[in-house]
């Protein structure tokens, strides 16, 4: 009986025959048939990284068959660690026989891969002299052609920019890729895929299957001593299905997936880190997710904007990029395409905002990328929140290749992404990059600590306003609940009131300055919450004089008007001020300070009158 994969196999024989001199398959093994069966299925579905494996064991076992050689050289183009094979495999067989459809074209691909552009836009014109080439081809070719003239380019002129591989404890022989980072770098989060994913081997319906797949899980480790400790798996995010880490909030405490049920395309999903567990994935609400896919995201530090792609309709093509804003009733909605500044005819995805809200890096397949997704960096102009020409990040960081999944450390000093390039452990490693960024190094200042109640860790709510804009509010934070750890990103350019809240206990104040911080600054700061506190304001002084911080001990209250004779009549009669008129003492820096509110208006009198506190 002729089974369906059977007639496959005949016509792909049939097919190959007026291209190649050796056909025969009937001294075969009954295994190799078989397994020949599932690499065709599997190569006319356009799988070509599941049949690159069986290819490759039938060509060990009889090399002298050039439709072999093809169809393994031609699936080596979809995995980079295998572009010296192909091009190797495919010269031989281009060398033999140059009417095989599109030959041309995939060693000109293959060219590409390896640097090899002068051969690659020669066989690029070849191709195209060819008047029987079909429409679709013809517009490969073209891009093509564009990648290589834009990596001539990228390659005579490549950048300081260092890679390493992340090493041995995060990467394996297996993927893992899409890494992303808290913004003082203590957490990783990354999607693994490989022999210990959830569920093993599986079929597109999530059985148990030894020809299948492995589905995505989410792995984390943290650093300690500099170093990553070894990665584990997140019990409540993964499932049998796909579960990809896709962003991670810069405080480490809110963590965005990627899970795709089978009915919606893909959707993001957003999990907790509460109780030193992380919470089980619920969809994002809001008009975010929509019934096109969606796949990669990024959140400002405060909280406030999304970035995300998507692709759904009325964008400029294939996948783009798209903010959202937080509502009152905390779903995400006003969502807005980034415009033709960032987003192109092609596929534009993975977005990173970096701490700063000013320099955001994606990759995209369009503009003067040299092959594939290229990671490209746009800074964000505060007057017309619109994004300025963006940057590509040029060779080597970017390849001929797919660059993808790029995150910046909060100080600029390391980027990380994932590649399968020669020499890795595996499939796909998380590699390291020193610098990470072009240009001006982005300003961030980390404020961060522990908050505890007589010692003991505690859950407090942290609100954070700007000052400097009309105490304009810029988010709401919490401490972790069982460690009592908290992490908070301020951009450069402002003045900032931190308030931590816990219980029935007065709050606790600190005010930042990053008016003239340039650059990244990071400061620890523990809050305790202590049953024994004093009405007295206890004075937090700051290590540097691009802060102003201060630490009170009571209720904030409406402050009076105080007036230099009361403060100085009161002094005089050793009296002191009723609690309400005491002043809160704030850490000036020395170049001045401009009281902008009652409380620093007496801080301003009693400096008048006796000096600088502040020493």
């Amino acid at each position: 009986m002729l089974t369906k994969n059977n007639f496959f196999l005949i016509v792909f024989l049939c097919i190959v025959a007026s291209s190649f001199s050796q056909t025969n398959t009937r001294k075969w093994r009954k295994t190799e048939n078989d397994s020949m069966e599932r690499a065709l299925l599997l190569y006319d579905e356009a799988n070509y990284t599941m049949a690159l494996p069986i290819y490759e064991k039938l060509y060990t076992a009889h090399p002298k068959e050039d439709y072999l050689k093809y169809c393994y050289g031609r699936c080596a183009l979809y995995r980079s660690d295998k572009h010296e094979v192909a091009l190797t495999l495919l010269n031989e067989v281009y060398e033999k026989n140059k009417k095989i459809e599109n030959i041309q074209l995939d060693l000109a691909k293959a060219n590409h891969f390896n640097l090899k552009f002068d051969e690659a836009l020669a066989l690029i014109d070849l191709c195209l002299a060819n008047k029987k080439v079909k429409p679709e081809i013809k517009k490969e070719a073209n891009q093509l052609n564009l990648y290589c003239i834009n990596a001539k380019q990228f390659f005579a002129n490549p950048t300081s920019a260092k890679i390493e591989n992340a090493g041995n404890i995060l990467n394996t022989a297996n993927d893992e890729y899409v890494p992303v980072i808290s913004a003082d770098e203590s957490i990783m989060i990354y999607t693994y895929r490989g022999t210990e994913s959830m569920g093993g081997l599986q079929n597109a319906f999530l059985q148990p299957d030894p020809y299948g797949i492995y589905y995505e899980d989410v792995y984390q480790t943290t650093k300690e001593n500099g170093q990553w400790t070894t990665p584990k798996p997140i019990a409540p995010i993964n499932s049998n299905s796909h579960d990809a880490a896709i962003a991670l909030s810069t405080d480490g405490q809110q963590l965005f997936v990627y899970k795709d049920n089978g009915d919606d395309h893909g959707d993001i999903y957003i999990s907790y880190f509460a109780n030193n567990t992380w919470s089980t994935p619920q969809k994002l609400k809001g008009e975010v997710n929509s019934y096109s896919w969606e796949g990669s995201c990024s959140m400002t530090a405060d909280g406030k904007q999304l970035y995300f792609s998507s692709e759904r309709g009325g964008g400029y093509g294939g996948k783009d990029i798209y903010r959202a804003t937080l509502q009152p009733d905390s779903t995400w909605g006003q969502v807005v395409n980034l415009g033709d500044s960032i987003n192109t005819a092609l596929d534009d995805d993975a977005p990173f905002i970096h701490p700063d809200g000013i320099n955001l890096f994606y990759s995209s397949k369009g503009k003067n990328s040299m092959g594939g997704y290229d990671i490209f960096q746009a800074r964000l102009n505060i007057l017309d929140s619109a994004f300025r020409q963006p940057v590509n990040l040029g060779y080597p960081i970017n390849t001929p290749d797919d660059d993808i999944y790029y995150v910046l450390s909060a100080n600029g000093e390391r980027g990380y992404y994932a590649s399968g390039k020669q020499g890795g452990y595996g499939l796909k490693d998380i590699y390291t990059v020193y610098p990470g960024y072009v240009g001006k190094k982005p300003s961030v200042y980390v404020v961060k600590g522990k908050i505890t109640a007589d010692l003991q860790p505690v859950e407090s709510n942290i609100s954070v306003e700007i000052t400097s804009k009309n105490n304009k509010k810029f988010g709401e934070f919490k401490s972790n609940s069982l460690t009592g750890n908290y992490l908070i990103s301020l951009p450069a350019g402002g003045i900032f009131d931190v308030t931590f809240k816990y219980d029935k206990f007065p709050y606790k104040l600190l005010e930042i300055n990053t008016m003239s911080l340039e650059g990244y600054d990071e400061k620890l700061f523990d809050i305790d919450f202590n049953t024994k506190d004093t009405a007295k304001p206890v004075v937090t002084i700051p290590p540097k004089d691009t802060v102003v911080a201060v630490v009170i001990k009571k209720e904030e209250v409406k402050q009076p008007v105080v007036k230099k004779e009361e403060v100085k009549q009161s002094i005089e009669k050793k009296e002191e001020l009723p609690i309400e008129k005491q002043p809160v003492i704030i850490v000036r820096k020395k170049d001045g300070f401009v009281p902008r509110n009652a409380a620093q208006e007496k801080n301003r009198v009693y400096s008048e009158l006796y000096g600088d506190i502040s020493t």
